[in-house]
């Protein structure tokens, strides 16, 4: 079975539910805590062995690529002021020379496009994808529990989740056989259903290992929902004809993408800093308190 080496990574999104924060600041380098929201999916994805991370960008995101490069005149201060700790901490958010890759999505045509850009660059073998906006906290990573599968059964496999039932049409549905450790066949997938439509409350939680054959079908995809060339459309086509699993992720996910999810998110991840969580505790009830 071939090993999962490569992630793409959609980060061409304006982040329009989060303005004006998002006005100059791509949303995905809004601090979550103490580290961009970037950081914690890709800190995911290394854990499950992801080597080479494919950013799929757009405008003024170039922040983006200046992050995860050297900064060679802050290292050098830190050095100099025998800050080595904050210096080490800086470092292991480096990848290694060669490990990303940036290509433009030019124009906002869905997530299906911003995948099918990486295509050149992800060749002939499976990949992972992982929206930047979900933050998913468990252990094992859910993108780690995706490879095990991946390893164990091949094909195409996704991370599903549980939703109260009258928001399923916010995301993509499927229609699921019956799970067995945690993985179930998958029989539909549809993209923002109207509630009385959809076919399950598992939604598809932002984690996804496809096979190469995607590309031919994206490049080929006509618009779905919202006028956009939806990834899970493309997914559907495969269902008939390559494996296709669902894995359901029991663990925590803050979707970033809105300010009060944002918020969520922020205080969730402070609560759990091992050498802050206590005081962000105290700050958190102080404030609630004095409202």
């Amino acid at each position: 079975m071939a090993k999962v080496r490569k992630a793409v990574l959609p980060v061409a999104g304006l982040g329009t539910r989060v303005l004006p924060a998002t006005k100059v600041t791509p949303k995905e380098m809004l601090p979550v805590f103490d580290r961009p929201a970037l950081q914690y999916v890709i800190d995911e994805a290394r854990a499950a062995g992801i080597e080479h991370f494919v950013f799929v960008t757009g405008r003024n995101k170039s922040a983006i690529e200046d992050y995860f490069d050297q900064a060679f005149e802050l290292e050098a201060m830190l050095e100099r002021a025998g800050k080595t700790e904050t210096l080490k901490e800086l470092q292991t958010h480096v990848p290694v020379a060669g490990a990303c890759s940036f290509v433009r999505q030019q124009s906002p045509l869905g997530l299906g496009h911003a995948v099918w850009c990486a295509r050149d660059i992800i060749g002939d073998e499976p990949f992972a994808v992982l929206l930047p906006d979900m933050i998913m906290v468990s252990d094992p990573p859910c993108m780690a529990q995706l490879t095990a599968a991946h390893a164990r059964t091949g094909g195409n496999l996704i991370s599903v989740e549980q939703v109260p039932r009258e928001d399923v049409s916010k995301y993509g549905v499927v229609d699921v056989g019956e799970f067995t450790d945690g993985q179930a066949p998958v029989r539909g997938l549809v993209e923002k259903p109207k509630v009385e439509d959809a076919p399950s409350n598992l939604v598809i939680s932002g984690r996804y290992i496809l096979e190469p054959e995607i590309f031919d079908l994206l490049e080929r995809q006509q618009a779905g929902a919202g006028g956009e060339i939806q990834l899970t459309d493309a997914m559907a086509t495969l269902i008939d004809t390559r494996p296709f699993h669902a894995v359901e992720f029991t663990g925590r996910t803050y979707d970033t993408g809105s300010k009060l999810g944002y918020l969520k998110a922020f205080m969730a991840l402070a609560l759990e800093s091992e050498s802050h969580g206590a005081d962000a505790a105290r700050l958190i009830r102080d404030a609630a308190r004095d409202l």
